[in-house]
């Protein structure tokens, strides 16, 4: 039983300053006076004393208090402020015990250690809520010598003992003075010093600043453990030695070193693509942002650079997704490897990635270091087992010049990047301020691009194909021209890319199939017997409608197959496109006949030309601008052609010269402005009744 249950301390408190009058009667009966109240307190050989939760303070104690306490008087004690250096987890427990004697009458029972005049001494004290006389809840504390084994000592040191957090006293150099037995398991050795145990300095400094500033500190650091390094949650505190009354370090520890790892995982994954392991948008600008100033502050240039891959949709489309997934990993992989240390690499999302390089002015001019990543693609790469040709495009704007901002710099190179995907023969392409006028017009013409579907604004143009000898049509490759209602005639070259760009390329390619057909049959309505070719792009094989609907044309439009032949891209042929040789001999056994456009300027492998029910071959108007050199080429298409059982048609004929070399070689059917360029229907069918000589014409 406790001195307040005797005394029922609890409401004998009052507030007068006078040392007497804290105390009132115990007792009604008048033999007790608050003299001898206090007389009875100070004879006491616990030591009793009142403290103030909201002054922080010692309001009243008997002679036992003074003594534990080493106060001369009850005034000095009184003026001491105890919240001056109290620590921030004492001034929390405080906080709980009153909200504790505030919800219920009860009492807590702990060993404290004090050091009046620097020496040790252990004290078991019993604490409980005392209401002061204005009703603010007060807190009475009973403290006597600790000497035996009690119960909570015991408790103590069992739970001490088999908890799993790791609590260690080590002195203020670092050297241990006590470990419990998850502190013992976890060191690497038992002499091991405090501060050794930090992987990184910096921690050591940073912790003895925090305990400088708030008498504590807690942190997350790696550590050196008996499991290899490890991450603990460190709870440091100020203390004494209980046996030598030095100063020390009391350090609690747990491993978080599992939720350390997975936060970190959460991290990378967020400011990371998972595919390719490169940055993501996430910090990309905070990042572009250190980089750029780093380079101003060593005089140095930074280029910033748009990759993109050339046909990655049709990869993906055509050979699948982890095909595409392997590519994007290639490339990103080529990219690492290109890029300079203090480089950014970074995957903007679908098939576009974001290089920021560092130049020295003096040693790299702007775009050096992107056409050197063109070269780096400039050989077939393996994609999922098998060979491809695998093209970039690249457009890049410079700091400071093409702009200061990180937007900026990213719009500028974006706007540059639509160039070079639109410029076959420069694909690496800076940015230009006439840029933003280009960009601005596309927009527009992709809105006009949709209501040309809708509103069914397309024409089909016809170029006459004829013999060498005769100068007499044979056939006619369909052209598609755009009727714009205020722009007027559009050439293919100017909608095709765009159209391909935004998805709208089948929709288009399905008008030219119904287009031809119908003209087709009405051609064999007037009795022309004439063929028709037509483009046929790899998005077009790549759509199983594509061939639903050629198969269909005959039964609807009444369309002769025999007379209308596919033109297809040597990407086809080398086996590009899954399926496609399904797709075209399913075609050709309908009755088109399949033709290989612009031969001669990709990689034509024989055994797929072999494998590929070919019937013509068109040779690139590239071979006809210079007939003394690209004369050979010409001769030994024209041989392949010969074993193939292929026909052969060259293309952008021009001169009579051109024309009767063909002739004289062995290439009986040609093309260009020599005999017609690409004219209405209405004048074709005239044409083709008159079949007058035409002479050439310019080219417009």
């Amino acid at each position: 039983m406790t001195l307040s249950d005797h005394l029922n301390l609890r409401k004998l408190v009052q507030d007068d300053t006078d040392e007497s009058d804290f105390l009132a009667k115990a007792l009604s009966d008048s033999r007790f006076d608050a003299r001898l109240i206090n007389s009875i307190y100070d004879r006491l050989d616990t030591g009793v004393w009142i403290f103030d939760f909201d002054e922080k303070r010692i309001i009243w104690a008997n002679n036992k208090a003074l003594e534990i306490t080493g106060a001369p008087n009850l005034t000095e004690l009184r003026s001491r402020d105890m919240g001056a250096d109290m620590s921030h987890s004492v001034e929390q427990r405080l906080n709980q015990y009153r909200q504790d004697f505030i919800q219920r009458d009860v009492s807590f029972s702990e060993i404290w250690t004090l050091y009046p005049k620097g020496k040790a001494r252990v004290l078991q004290v019993t604490l409980s809520g005392i209401r002061l006389n204005d009703g603010r809840m007060a807190m009475l504390a009973e403290a006597r010598d600790h000497h035996e084994q009690q119960p909570e000592t015991l408790r103590s040191a069992e739970a001490l003992m088999h908890t799993t957090v790791m609590i260690s006293l080590f002195a203020m150099g670092g050297s241990p003075l006590y470990r419990n037995t998850a502190a013992r398991a976890a060191c690497v050795d038992p002499d091991t010093n405090f501060f050794s145990q930090f992987q990184n300095p910096a921690d050591i400094q940073h912790l003895k600043e925090r305990i400088e500033r708030d008498r504590h500190a807690r942190m997350v650091a790696k550590v050196r453990t008996n499991d290899g390094d490890r991450w603990h949650e460190l709870t440091v505190r100020p203390c004494s030695d209980v046996v030598t009354s030095q100063p020390a370090y009391l350090v609690s520890e747990i491993d978080v070193t599992e939720l350390h790892e997975t936060k970190e995982r959460a991290q990378y994954l967020a400011s990371h693509d998972a595919l390719t392991g490169l940055s993501n948008r996430t910090f990309l600008t905070e990042r572009l942002s250190k980089v750029l100033a780093a380079a101003a502050a060593k005089g140095l240039t930074a280029t910033l650079y748009l990759v993109d891959l050339d046909d990655f949709k049709l990869i993906n489309d055509t050979m699948g997704h982890a095909a595409g997934d392997s590519l994007l990993q290639l490339v990103a992989n080529r990219l690492k490897e290109i890029a300079g240390p203090n480089d950014i690499v970074a995957r903007l999302g679908g098939d576009e990635f974001l290089i920021c390089h560092l130049e020295d002015p003096e040693a790299e001019g702007p775009g050096w270091f992107g056409k050197s990543l063109l070269g780096t693609f400039s050989y077939q790469q393996i994609i999922d087992g098998r060979p491809r040709n695998i093209s970039l495009s690249i457009g890049y704007s410079h700091y400071p010049d093409d702009g200061r901002s990180i937007d900026n710099l990213i719009r500028n190179a974006d706007l540059a990047l639509y160039q070079a995907k639109r410029e076959p023969k420069e694909k690496c392409v800076r940015f230009k301020d006439t840029m933003r006028k280009r960009r601005d017009e596309n927009l527009a013409l992709k809105k006009d691009l949709e209501r040309a579907i809708r509103e069914d604004e397309f024409v089909l143009y016809f170029q006459p194909i004829a013999f060498t000898k005769t100068n007499r049509t044979v056939s006619a490759e369909a052209l598609i021209r755009w009727l714009h209602p205020e722009k007027g005639l559009i050439a293919p070259d100017q909608f095709i890319p765009l159209a391909e760009d935004t998805g709208l390329i089948n929709e288009i390619g399905a008008w030219v199939c119904r287009s031809v057909a119908q003209a087709q049959a009405r051609f064999q309505q007037r009795g022309l017997r004439i063929a028709i070719a037509m483009n046929v792009s790899p998005w077009q094989l790549s759509d199983p409608e594509f061939t639903a609907l050629m198969m269909d044309l005959p039964d609807i439009y009444g369309c002769d197959p025999s007379q209308i032949s596919l033109e297809i891209t040597e990407n086809v042929v080398l086996g590009e496109i899954p399926d496609a040789l399904t797709a075209l001999k399913e075609l050709k056994n309908v009755g088109y006949s399949i033709v290989i456009d612009d031969f001669g300027t990709g990689y034509s492998n024989l055994a797929y030309l072999y494998n590929y029910p070919i019937d013509g071959i068109k040779i690139d108007r590239v071979f006809m601008n210079d007939i003394s050199t690209g004369g050979a080429i010409v001769k030994l298409i024209l041989s392949l052609a010969d074993a193939l059982g292929a026909s052969v048609v060259a293309e952008g004929v021009e001169t009579v010269e051109q024309r009767n070399w063909l002739s004289e070689n062995g290439c009986h059917q040609f093309q260009g402005y020599l005999y017609s360029k690409p004219i209405p229907e209405d004048r074709f069918i005239g044409f083709l009744e008159e079949q007058s000589h035409l002479e050439p014409v310019a080219s417009n």
